[in-house]
């Protein structure tokens, strides 16, 4: 540890974000970063705890205490070699990760915890602009072929380190463009695509071979192929069958899932040919947004770039307590209230709000919602139980709704029925026992990671299954490995 008294003479100081009114004129990310120096002091705010809690709270088991001192000692160069041993792409997760390791931070107590986040994102940055990031190209060549179903971080995971282990790697995307839900699902102000493209350059530099528009279980591309041109399969499709709301009015035009909204959107903003066509506009219309997560966060923050006349999120769920009981959640990730940069553009938050039905005039266009509100009580088991407050149904003025409220597992039609691979009791791609063996699924020589096979999560775990799912794929081909886990 470099100043042992850093934490008591240093105040957290994180990056800022632009002003509202200039930040929704544009669709380009809006963070101030921090200067260098300010960024070092930063570092010298960690404790090197006994016991680091941050690695408790990160799934990528990053040596976050490691950097923090080398930052604090002026020694980048060394800290962006500490933190790629864990993580492949720390540029992702420094913007768009909620950074479970600060509400882990032994700081955290006191509710000023290190700007890990912001640290990993300097020290990532810093690295491409000095040029210290180069392919890692491998030495020796293995003469296996492995294929790659999904883009999005935990295929790009898996394809990357499966690359450095020598072996030749195809990865598949039915979209046109590298990165699932990265590359459109994230909005380009939280997350710009050219970080995306400088990434994809190192990985074909190191013999990454990408294929979009090539849609594995469809018509151009039958399932089999995999069998025949492949010695190992990895499936990174991720979870996108969405939770639907399947109440009356449902079919009313106005109603869309808020993943074809975003996807319609971001297509618009990089520039993709014809995507005007399909722009679903938010523009001068009362929009609301079911589901209180990131997904809804990305929509409130787009309606406002569309300039919608109004935006409403609500939530059926309990409005969280503004502040936690340290005393109950730390080290673990605590409910409570949190204000997304999107929510802050402006939007009206309600809770404890359930949808009845959608109501349609006679053109059969959404014109509000009917609903009501709901209280969760628990019952004699302990189990929570909702009920709706007699009375108080009201109704909310509507001209688009986007449905928000998560996925429920991968789409098993094409690709996973062709398969045949079994299923868990979520539905979603089941591993053959735990540990190493929870890569490979039921089928002989194909293995599953990220939100394909443990549902819906954060980037950051989709980044750790891709390098734990290439560690299993190489010792199955090669009888050993030397990946790290």
């Amino acid at each position: 540890m470099g100043k042992p008294t850093g934490f008591k003479e240093i105040q957290r100081v994180n990056l800022s974000y632009a002003p509202v009114a200039d930040r929704i004129t544009h669709y380009n990310e809006f963070t101030i970063a921090l200067p260098d120096v300010e960024v070092s002091q930063q570092g010298a705010r960690c404790m090197d705890c006994g016991i680091p809690f941050c690695h408790q709270g990160c799934p990528v088991d990053n040596l976050i205490p490691d950097w923090n001192d080398l930052v604090y000692q002026g020694d980048w160069r060394a800290a962006i070699d500490v933190l790629h041993s864990t993580n492949n792409f720390p540029e992702f997760t420094g913007r768009i990760c909620p950074a479970p390791c600060e509400a882990s931070c032994t700081l955290n107590i006191d509710d000023a915890p290190v700007t890990i986040k912001n640290i990993e994102l300097s020290i990532v940055e810093k690295a491409w602009a000095e040029g210290w990031i180069q392919p890692q190209i491998a030495a020796h060549k293995t003469g296996k072929r492995v294929a790659v179903v999904g883009s999005g971080p935990a295929g790009m995971a898996a394809g990357q380190q499966l690359a450095r282990a020598g072996h030749n790697v195809v990865v598949y995307e039915k979209q046109d463009g590298i990165g699932g839900l990265l590359r459109y699902g994230i909005p380009d102000f939280k997350l710009e695509k050219q970080v995306i493209k400088r990434r994809m350059g190192q990985m074909k530099a190191e013999g990454v071979k990408f294929r979009t528009n090539t849609h594995v279980g469809g018509p151009h591309f039958p399932t089999q192929r995999l069998f025949d041109e492949f010695d190992a399969v990895v499936l990174t499709g991720g979870a996108e069958k969405p939770r639907d709301l399947p109440v009356a009015g449902r079919e009313l035009e106005g109603i869309h899932f808020a993943m074809d909204f975003l996807r319609a959107n971001s297509k618009v903003v990089q520039a993709v040919p014809g995507a005007e066509e399909g722009l679903i506009s938010a523009a001068g219309k009362h929009v609301v947004v079911i589901g209180g997560g990131d997904t809804g966060s990305d929509c409130i923050g787009t309606s406002n770039r569309h300039g919608a006349a109004s935006v409403t999120q609500i939530e059926i769920l309990d409005k969280p307590p503004a502040m936690e009981d340290k005393g109950l959640t730390w080290p673990d990730w605590p409910n409570k209230l949190r204000t997304s940069s999107s929510q802050e553009e402006g939007c009206e938050r309600l809770w404890n709000v359930v949808t009845k039905e959608f109501l349609g005039d006679k053109n059969g266009k959404l014109r509000a919602l009917h609903c009501a509100l709901v209280r969760w009580d628990r019952d004699e088991g302990g189990r929570w139980q909702m009920s709706e407050v007699e009375g108080s149904d009201f109704e909310l003025k509507a001209d688009l709704v986007t449905l928000a409220m998560g996925f429920v597992h991968p789409v098993h039609e094409g690709m996973l029925a062709d398969l045949g691979v079994a299923l868990d009791s979520r539905g979603n791609v089941q591993g053959v026992t735990e540990g190493a063996e929870a890569y490979k699924t039921s089928i002989e020589g194909v293995f599953s990671a990220g939100d394909m096979r443990r549902g819906q999560s954060l980037v950051v775990w989709a980044i750790r299954e891709g390098r734990q799912c290439a560690r299993a794929v190489d010792e199955y081909l090669m009888g050993m490995t030397s990946l790290p886990r």
